[in-house]
């Protein structure tokens, strides 16, 4: 607006005072004067309409480049309802797609991603030996809103022994009581470790106590029906989670028949301490069907296995260096009750782990392990690790760990586990 001040005022100046053929106003007519006064005004209108016009024109240009629901005053573009979706008082036809192309051409397909999880070993570990080399892990994940009362979560495992769904299932958001339903295959609520996927690990294999007490890799789970809710508890964050799985858990629980379901109950109690540091602490029981008891095919024995579990995280992030010093603190203590045709037996085991962040991108660990034999409570394994992270960045990690164990067996196992993760695509976030 300012130079168009400027060319009025000069166009004001020369019209009264140095355009030629003015007069000096003695010697004009009132008619005069008032044809210039005329003239002035329509040349201002019409210079005020170009540099108006000027405006409208750069305006549109830059909502176009920004891909803007207002680009060129047109429709919104719209894509066709897939047939499947159509009928059953759904949409059917054309839908407005709002945004640019690139939002078009996903609106109906999900965020996927693939994680790669590449896992050596150097050493000697003559109880439980693994590859010198393994594409360990390779992780598809489908993940969308369905409609505006749940979504959808698909993650597909890729192994060197093949393909599986390692969960897949659909959560109501919306239920009655601000209830969360999950229908579908997936890892059970019981304690921390058994419910992250092998990529979210704070290290490159999984503690003793959860390979000794709860099926190791596989853990539990399966598919079912989950439940959680909030219970009012003041500034104290109190979630409770009950869940029914169909009972077979890899060698952990075996279901024979219809109705040998497995349980599966948590409670979680999360609290800020102060604007750096919080604690979350749970407690856990499960209960199924395990397979001691089976002869040719049909469980004679129709022995049973309860679990029961405590956990703990302590979280530590200051506030002005979060992006360069943060410490985890973990440990998880689980107790089974197994029964077998030669008697019951109560094996216990537990961890404990640190983590802590020295630079923007580098993190150094350790953990200490110590667990009995879900089989045979008299076998004690006992380990200790040591750990060092890098992340190039968020999409990538190298890590390298020292793995000391102490088998029952007597027999010791030196070990040196390396580790690359990668990811690409829109991966959702995981538990917290």
């Amino acid at each position: 607006m300012r130079p168009l001040r400027l060319v009025c005022v000069s166009l004001g100046v020369v019209g009264f005072f140095g355009g030629p053929g003015v007069k000096p106003a003695s010697a004009q007519t009132a008619a005069q004067v008032q044809q210039q006064v005329e003239q002035l005004r329509r040349d201002f209108d019409a210079l005020k309409q170009q540099y108006g016009d000027r405006l409208t024109a750069l305006e549109a240009s830059l909502t176009a480049l920004q891909g803007g629901p207002g680009a060129g005053a047109t429709a919104p573009s719209t894509a066709q309802v897939p047939p499947g979706a159509e009928g059953a008082g759904g949409p059917t036809g054309a839908l407005p797609v709002y945004g640019n192309a690139a939002g078009a051409s996903k609106v109906f397909n999900p965020d996927m991603a693939v994680i790669g999880d590449f896992l050596g070993a150097a050493g000697k570990n003559a109880v439980y030996p693994s590859p010198s080399l393994e594409m360990h892990e390779s992780e598809a994940s489908f993940q969308a809103i369905v409609d505006p009362y749940a979504r959808g979560d698909f993650f597909i495992s890729f192994g060197e022994e093949g393909v599986e769904l390692e969960e897949g299932y659909i959560t109501f958001t919306s239920l009655p009581g601000a209830l969360l339903g999950k229908v579908g295959k997936m890892r059970s609520a019981f304690g921390k470790v058994n419910g992250l996927h092998n990529h979210v690990l704070p290290w490159a294999d999984r503690p003793l106590v959860i390979n000794n007490l709860t099926g190791g890799e596989e853990g539990i789970g399966g598919a079912g029906l989950s439940l959680a809710g909030l219970i009012p508890a003041g500034t104290l964050f109190l979630e409770a989670t009950g869940q029914v799985f169909r009972g077979d858990s890899g060698e952990l629980f075996h279901a024979s028949e219809r109705g040998d379901l497995a349980y599966v109950g948590h409670l979680r109690a999360y609290r800020d301490l102060g604007d750096s540091n919080n604690v979350d602490v749970g407690a856990s029981y499960s209960r199924g069907h395990n397979a001691s008891g089976v002869v040719d095919g049909v469980d004679v024995g129709r022995f049973t296995t309860g679990l029961f579990g405590l956990d703990a995280t302590y979280r530590w992030r200051p506030l002005r260096r979060s992006i360069y010093h943060s410490f985890v603190g973990r440990t998880e203590w689980i107790k089974s009750r197994r029964d077998q045709p030669f008697g019951r037996q109560d094996a216990t085991g537990w961890y404990a782990s640190g983590d802590y962040q020295f630079a923007r991108r580098w993190f150094v660990g350790g953990r200490y392990d110590r667990s009995a034999r879900a089989e045979d409570a008299s076998l004690l394994d006992k380990g200790g690790s040591v750990l060092l992270t890098f992340w190039p960045s968020e999409f990538s990690q190298v890590r390298g760990q020292y793995r000391r164990t102490n088998f029952a067996e007597g027999v010791g196992a030196n070990e040196f586990l390396f580790q690359f993760q990668f990811s690409m695509g829109a991966h959702g976030a995981h538990p917290f």
